[in-house]
């Protein structure tokens, strides 16, 4: 088994001031498994997973990394601080195999004490926040619908509020969507059917219009067995920035999801509940991955910038593959208790 080398940014692996944990928590430990050998001999192979760290409300602990690989090392992205395990095989490599497992231990997120008057806050500090993506416009008809969705609406908190209560009301989730779908942001206003990245990416592009800083956190669901295969529960969610307070969850993504699930209406008191839940509310079933869009990952990739890096990427020869299709990428994602 060969060594990594880690080189960091700046990085925080656990916050200072970190809540205290609650009852609410799960956890247990997943193992990626990467094997890309089948792909076309005498060719250059790079790699770059999504790396999980500690933070507040998360602990990540017995990091193992394995693999035939010619050098490999954990890197962060210049941007967003998003940690990336990177490896590289040479062109005679005849197997390309590497393996991460760690074990993770999530807490419940319940954030309802907001406080009532809004603190004073300099948006140049946030400005990467309230900024556009390639797929996330804050001008035009973002713009003039963010304008007046929160017509009226004086305080961060209550601008928020009520781009969340339209994503929930206006979004819904459409199962044939692949992956998580790309996020982008001017198709989906005209069909506004997608996953957990399409939902997210509208709710953040009318906070940014309306001069909230938002961020989408791209990660993946713990199992709630024994032992599943998770390879394809990747998911996203958003949090945006209240002055005074932090940054603050929120997962309309999951509000519709649960309504396609268990088959409920706009109107039905479950429905309202599972609102009010993901207001400012997470499960525990799922750990924090990475951050940011429109990724130059690092080392820098050959390919254009990631629209997101939820998912495993590889590129053969300077090609990128297709990430979505983890058969013929051919790499596998499993969660056992521990």
């Amino acid at each position: 088994m060969k060594k990594i080398l880690v080189m960091l940014m700046p990085l925080i692996l656990l916050c200072a001031g970190a809540t205290a944990w609650g009852a609410a928590s799960a956890g247990g430990v997943i193992t990626v498994d990467m094997d890309l050998s089948g792909q076309e001999a005498g060719k250059e192979v790079k790699l770059w997973l999504p790396y999980p760290v500690s933070d507040r409300d998360q602990q990540i602990g017995d990091i193992k990394i394995g693999g035939d690989y010619a050098e490999a090392a954990v890197y962060t992205d210049r941007q967003n601080g998003t940690p990336i395990l990177y490896a590289r095989w040479g062109e005679d490599a005849r197997s390309r195999k590497l393996s991460l497992s760690f074990s993770a231990k999530r807490q419940e997120l319940a954030l309802r004490d907001f406080p009532e008057k809004e603190a004073a806050w300099d948006t140049a500090d946030y400005r990467h926040y309230l900024v556009p993506s390639s797929l996330g416009p804050t001008d035009g008809e973002v713009k003039k619908l963010a304008d007046k969705i929160t017509a009226g609406k004086r305080t961060v908190l209550a601008r928020a509020r009520a781009i969340y209560d339209w994503t929930c009301d206006n979004m819904y989730r459409d199962p044939d969507t692949k992956g998580c779908g790309k996020g982008d942001v001017c198709e989906l206003l005209k069909k506004p059917g997608g996953k957990c990245t399409d939902i997210s990416s509208v709710f953040i592009s009318l906070c940014r219009a309306a001069g909230i800083p938002a961020r989408e956190i791209f990660g993946i669901r713990l199992g709630k067995k024994s032992g599943e295969d998770i390879t394809t529960w990747q998911h996203c969610w958003a949090e945006f920035y209240l002055p005074g307070y932090g940054w603050v969850p929120a997962d309309p993504a999951d509000v519709r999801k649960a309504m396609l699930v268990e088959k409920l209406g706009p109107q039905d008191p479950k429905a309202k509940e599972h609102r009010e839940y993901f207001w400012g509310g997470i499960d525990p079933y799922r750990i924090k991955l990475a951050v940011g869009r429109d990724l130059v990952l690092n080392p820098p990739q050959a390919g254009a910038p990631l629209n997101t890096f939820g998912y495993p990427y590889a590129e053969v020869g300077g090609k990128p593959l297709d990430f979505y299709d983890a058969k013929s990428f051919k790499y596998t994602i499993g969660y056992r208790e521990k």
